[in-house]
């Protein structure tokens, strides 16, 4: 039999559920081999040295258009009505070439800390106009080879009081973008946003993600509206919310509840561990709350959960590096989690999960599945999320898109 020619082969890489080392060999597009000291030739190798592979990360709740304005933005009281106002102002006078500039800087972080998958939420009002949106559509293909960007047309400021803001959502919807959300607690008429998002979903088949609850007044939630109109207009499993951080001032019976609701809807939740950290609690000065949707406990009850970005330097969240295992050990420690299955779900949070969300079913690392591969410098998922732990490679359909290797201890 003649000696197998792979594309690109991994060698000595650590693989679930194989006890020892394996070797990885791509073909194309795919994974044409996997076993132990495999006999082969290949075009180009790389040597995992025993670092963890994986499916590379999905960022299902990030803003690329309003990253990296601090320069143009003041923090004086660090509240979300401060971050509203503050880069409504500034997005008054973004460019194309302003978007296209700050969102790569972020998308080629986010790479290379191992996301393949990315929703990003653009805002379109007479504001924005749709310079945003033209900015993050040529990103999204600029950086294909080595990203999905899914982009949601996202109204920001309103949408009842605003008619203009309606009609351009529904120009983008019609223009490449893949999903609509808004934020009801910003407008006059929560409800009557609400059912104008759902309205646009209808019209152009697409699934919804709104920005929920945000703040610690569990009584004001827009929760049933949401799941009443995703129930009736039989949009379940394409609805998603991100923050709820009402959920962070409940008692736990009654966010059991809310996860049953929630699972029998077909409603997903992602928290935004380091947003929701840095504005709630802002009027207390002594055990200032957290802030953050226990999204461990409603995955317990079945609801499809992931850990994401948010914003990334600027008024919301002035921090961050796109490193979705640093969020996944942030919310770690925020939610005080401890146990090795505790460990396996939050990575799932950001990687088979975070992927539901945004439609896709993961398959495994497996003979004939995608060639798309991280290497984590750990030995499994538990590792990753402790350690906060660092990739150091990256392929994405077979072709190589990053290489951080370890560093070096130069010894005397």
């Amino acid at each position: 039999m003649s000696t197998p020619v792979f594309d690109l082969l991994i060698r000595d890489a650590r693989l679930e559920p194989f006890d020892g080392p394996v070797d990885i060999g791509i073909a194309g597009e795919r994974i044409a081999a996997i076993g132990a000291n495999l006999v082969c030739e290949a075009i180009e190798t790389t040597d995992a040295q025993g670092a963890f592979a994986s499916r590379g990360f999905t960022d299902s709740h990030v803003h690329l258009d309003k990253a990296c304005i601090l320069d143009r933005c003041s923090i004086c009281e660090g509240t979300l009505a401060e971050a509203i106002s503050e880069t409504a102002k500034a997005k008054a006078d973004f460019t194309e070439q302003d978007v296209y500039a700050r969102a790569a800087r972020v998308v080629e972080k986010a790479i290379v800390n191992g996301t393949m998958r990315m929703r990003t939420f653009v805002e379109i009002d007479p504001r924005a106009g749709m310079r945003s949106f033209e900015a993050i559509k040529q990103i999204r293909q600029d950086y294909a080879f080595a990203i999905d960007i899914e982009i949601c047309a996202f109204a920001q400021d309103g949408l009842t009081n605003e008619p203009q803001t309606f009609e351009m959502l529904d120009a983008a919807l019609a223009d490449g973008a893949n999903l609509v959300g808004g934020a009801p607690y910003i407008d006059l008429d929560p409800r009557g946003q609400i059912r104008m998002i759902f309205d646009l979903a209808e019209k152009h088949g697409t699934a919804i993600d709104f920005h929920l609850d945000f703040d610690l007044s569990p009584e004001k939630t827009n929760l049933p509206a949401v799941i009443e109109e995703t129930v009736r207009r039989r949009h379940q499993d394409r609805v998603s919310l991100g923050h709820m951080t009402s959920l962070s001032a409940m008692a736990p019976d009654e966010v059991q509840s809310l996860a049953r609701q929630l699972k029998a809807a077909g409603i997903a939740v992602t928290t935004l561990p380091s947003t929701d950290l840095f504005l709630n609690g802002r009027d207390h000065d002594r055990l200032v709350p957290r802030g953050v949707a226990p999204a461990h406990l409603l995955a317990f009850e079945g609801v499809l959960t992931s850990i994401a970005s948010n914003n990334i330097l600027n008024p919301f969240t002035p921090y961050g590096d796109a490193s979705l295992l640093r969020m996944a050990n942030l919310y770690a420690n925020v939610a005080q989690l401890s146990r090795r299955s505790d460990m396996q779900l939050a990575f799932e949070m950001i990687s088979t999960s975070a992927a539901r969300i945004m439609g896709r079913d993961e398959q495994p690392i497996e003979v004939g599945s995608p060639a798309d591969i991280i290497l984590i410098d750990c030995i499994d998922r538990e590792q990753a999320i402790r350690e906060n732990a660092r990739v150091i490679f990256g392929c994405k359909r077979g072709r190589r898109t990053f290489e951080a290797p370890r560093p070096s201890i130069l010894r005397a």
